[in-house]
């Protein structure tokens, strides 16, 4: 089909427009990488603004020698797997029954979720509930204390609203029960949703901050997220990152570098399940 002129224009309008505004994203991490390879004099003279000037490993060797970079990093990668893991297992849990129009008081259930995603308790009185329930300095804080997400709970409630009777039915016919329903038929059938729904939440647990800040203060505790504000602000590198040939800054980037790695890794593998996942929680409501 020949596209008028208009639409030729448009055309090209609108990729020229959204290669810049992909390019605007992706700057900043570029700056952070070559930051991190670069000679710390050269990016105290400014003279580092796109690719590396004077190219050196020396600040990766110095964050690999820590052991609170290690620590920070292990306290990291446990609550995100933990902390994904409970939170799929609670949101399947809630979402499956409440799909279900043969539930009684389905929806006033469903409208009792759906209220904590315009009303929140606030950041004091969630607080106190923690302090209230001897939950502060401690890793359930974190990993329980955000088990659900809204948000999250219907695309899966939708998603599993979207598979027929019909299934769950002849299923029954030969014995099964709901659990059994849950884990051969439903689970199976929403791959896409559930990989999406877990992305969501392993980089919301990655990347948590706020909470972990507030929440944690043992030192053998803390994520990887509170450690780098604690060294940005403090500049405590000089101990152990050696001498003045590798600079706060660069440290602090290279830090950055290592921290994103899991995210690095783990958006091309599921990206795939993004929009299918997504676009299938969204056709029932």
């Amino acid at each position: 089909m020949r596209l008028s002129l208009g639409e030729k224009i448009f055309k090209v309008a609108n990729i020229v427009f959204l290669s810049a505004l992909g390019l605007i994203a992706l700057y900043p991490f570029i700056f952070v990488l070559s930051s991190s390879v670069s000679d710390p004099n050269a990016i105290m003279q400014g003279r580092v603004w796109l690719y590396p000037v004077g190219f050196t490993l020396e600040a990766y060797a110095n964050i690999l020698s820590r052991s609170d970079i290690w620590m920070g990093y292990a306290n990291s990668v446990f609550f995100a797997v933990v902390g994904t893991a409970v939170n799929l297992v609670f949101t399947i849990a809630g979402a499956y029954p409440l799909s279900k129009n043969r539930l009684r008081g389905r929806m006033a259930l469903t409208l009792f979720v759906a209220f904590t995603m315009w009303f929140t308790p606030g950041i004091v009185p969630l607080f106190l509930t923690f302090r209230n329930y001897n939950l502060l300095d401690t890793r359930s804080a974190l990993i329980f204390g955000f088990a659900v997400s809204a948000f999250n709970f219907f695309i899966l409630r939708t998603n599993f609203a979207s598979v027929p009777d019909s299934l769950e039915e002849s299923a029954k016919l030969d014995g099964a029960n709901d659990f059994t329903i849950l884990t051969k038929i439903y689970l199976p059938l929403s791959m896409a949703a559930l990989a999406t729904v877990g992305l969501f939440y392993f980089v919301g647990r990655w990347n948590a901050f706020f909470w972990s800040m507030i929440l944690i203060s043992s030192d053998n505790i803390v994520p990887l997220p509170v450690l780098l504000n604690q060294l940005l602000i403090v500049a405590d590198w000089g101990a152990d990152a050696g001498d003045v040939v590798t600079s706060a800054e660069t440290l602090i980037h290279a830090t950055i570098m290592v921290a994103i790695i899991p995210m690095l890794l783990a958006f091309p593998i599921l990206q795939r399940y993004f929009v299918k996942g997504v676009m299938i929680g969204s056709v029932k409501g």
